[in-house]
């Protein structure tokens, strides 16, 4: 006999993999009715708190790799979201700006994920804020060396 089997409900990875399907799908729920993805919604959100960021910066600063983040500014661009502006320090480097609509989409979009947030909150009921520290926890986790 081997050891005993644990059922893939029981796994933590399968877990958190259902968990953030069912979150996903939610998230793209609220932004749908302004046509934004939740990785358009990330950037959006990252230039709403510092406008000029270099492509790099956002890379960096979403954890997305930097090839995904050219195409997502050029989609982003293309549908009206944001201009890019050369960097009057270093010409091979463009720096991304909102547009009007970009700017225009902070509150309804922020009031949208607010009551997302709102919701899962109230569906955890008191565990709402240790749940809330601990995805942060194991998203921040190096891995374990084994000893």
């Amino acid at each position: 006999m081997g050891a005993p089997v644990l059922p893939i409900e029981d796994c933590i990875s399968f877990l958190l993999a259902k968990a953030g399907q069912q979150m996903a799908r939610r998230f793209r729920d609220a932004l749908a009715k302004y046509d934004v993805t939740p990785v358009q919604y990330a950037v959006l959100s990252a230039l709403w708190e510092k406008q000029g960021l270099s492509s790099a910066d956002l890379s960096s600063r979403l954890v997305i790799d930097s090839a995904t983040m050219t195409g997502l500014v050029l989609r982003m661009e293309a549908l009206g979201f944001l201009a890019r502006r050369p960097d009057p320090e270093d010409r091979r480097v463009s720096r991304v700006y909102l547009t009007s609509r970009g700017l225009r989409l902070r509150k309804p979009l922020i009031k949208a994920v607010v009551e997302l947030n709102r919701k899962v909150a109230e569906e955890l009921g008191g565990q709402a804020s240790a749940f809330w520290t601990s995805l942060r926890q194991l998203g921040d986790a190096a891995p374990q060396k084994a000893a």
